[in-house]
């Protein structure tokens, strides 16, 4: 299988030889945006850590599964109707904790896993407005 990712026109033009230079069948999917970058995960795990460390009430793994209810969720349903769907028949009924519950390992609902760049973009702006408003010091990426 083989993934790219566009963006540019030239990028645009040797997806179209690589698809001319195989054989059929083929399947094609196209999805729109890109996959939340490598810095984007990493500074929400740092995030949920200085927020655990300064705030001393929850381990960052409790900071993460709130904030993938509190805020994740919330983008995921308006962007993503199978998500949607899904999420409102079989955790929507449950209880506040055990919805926390499923955000964390063992079970880890994917919720910001499955964000592109721009929903992610969104998500972590929802945390440092959380976090900040607690009172917790932020590590400053370097474009907010």
């Amino acid at each position: 299988m083989t993934t790219q990712t566009i963006r540019s026109e030239n990028d645009k033009y040797n997806l179209f030889d690589l698809i001319n230079n195989m054989n059929p069948p083929l399947t094609v999917k196209i999805t729109e945006g890109i996959d939340r970058s490598l810095e984007q995960n990493r500074l929400q795990q740092k995030w949920h850590t200085e927020a655990a460390q300064q705030l001393k009430d929850e381990s960052a793994e409790d900071k993460r599964a709130y904030c993938k209810l509190r805020f994740g969720v919330p983008i995921r349903r308006a962007n993503d109707e199978t998500f949607q769907a899904i999420y409102d028949r079989t955790i929507r009924p449950l209880t506040y904790e055990q919805k926390i519950e499923c955000m964390k390992v063992p079970i880890d609902l994917p919720v910001t896993r499955d964000m592109k760049v721009k929903e992610m973009t969104e998500y972590l702006e929802a945390v440092y407005q959380h976090y900040t408003s607690l009172g917790v010091k932020l590590t400053e990426p370097q474009e907010r």
